[in-house]
């Protein structure tokens, strides 16, 4: 009866321990950007930790959706650019859920204005290649008519990019974001042109995962969804609070940077039916999106 017992016990605590664990290798990869300030606030409260998600901050969008292409993450953050990206050269993605609308947090900088531009010979352009950067940098030579031939394409993540400074002798313009737009404009650089300018021109962020993520742990999915929804209110209703929370992983800026990064999106967790309507027509699915 001992025996019995002793060995019931022991079954009873190896399926227990799988059915509580069996979700828990949930990777989720994202990096610092404004948009994203509801799943560090998720995760430094612990609650990413409850729904078995570990998540994983990389140093730009393009180290993000390689670190998902190469199968190291079952969900990613990004953009629109990098899901149509991901959809066709990984196929197995889908968006399931909305976070926010860039609202000036994505920019161009540069250390000359338009017409200094035009006349230059030679332009030097820092971006992430892989990723929005590289819509929003061709979105702008477009709209001021600056001829792609005087332009030198140099691929980099945004933490190597805001190292530069601004030298009035190499015209230079940089496709960035928030928060590493604060410490570029210490380094010298102005904004030329902005998401909250470019009417023409929309950035949505978003998640993305795995069909089998989505089908097979769609409760957790559901949770994840409950959780953010929960932190952006967080945001909105105590961000000081949110702010020390938080600050680590953009970059450390000032709690007045915080604020004023805060107004350069707009949240769009409950996306209104029109959004919705018009990323259907750009290609991007709302087949799995959770309203």
């Amino acid at each position: 009866m001992k025996k019995f017992i002793i060995l019931a016990l022991t079954v009873f605590l190896f399926y227990g321990c799988t059915l509580d664990n069996k979700h828990k290798n949930i990777t989720l990869v994202t990096n610092s950007w404004i948009g994203y300030s509801p799943l560090f606030y998720a995760n430094e409260k612990g609650d990413l930790k409850k729904l078995g998600i570990k998540l994983i901050v990389s140093g730009s969008l393009g180290e993000a959706s390689d670190i998902y292409s190469v199968g190291k993450a079952d969900m990613v953050s990004g953009t629109q650019h990098e899901y149509f990206w991901l959809k066709e050269t990984t196929k197995d993605i889908y968006p399931f859920m909305l976070l926010d609308k860039s609202y000036g947090g994505d920019m161009i900088l540069s250390n000359k204005n338009i017409r200094e531009l035009k006349n230059s010979k030679k332009i030097y352009a820092y971006l992430e290649v892989n990723s929005v950067n590289n819509e929003i940098l061709h979105y702008f030579l477009k709209k001021f008519s600056i001829k792609m031939n005087k332009i030198t394409f140099i691929n980099k993540n945004q933490i190597k990019i805001q190292e530069l400074r601004a030298n009035p002798q190499k015209p230079v313009i940089i496709a960035t974001y928030n928060p590493y737009d604060i410490v570029l404009k210490k380094h010298g650089f102005k904004v030329l042109a902005s998401t909250r300018d470019s009417s023409g021109l929309v950035v949505v962020d978003g998640l993305f995962a795995k069909i089998k993520i989505l089908k097979s742990d769609k409760k957790i999915v559901l949770e994840l969804k409950k959780v953010l929804d929960s932190s952006i209110d967080a945001i909105r209703k105590n961000p000081k609070k949110s702010y020390k929370l938080i600050s680590g992983y953009l970059e450390n800026i000032s709690y007045k940077d915080f604020l004023n990064s805060l107004k350069k999106i707009k949240w769009i967790n409950k996306p209104p039916k029109k959004l919705l309507s018009k990323l259907k027509k750009m290609g991007y699915s709302e087949r799995y999106i959770i309203r």
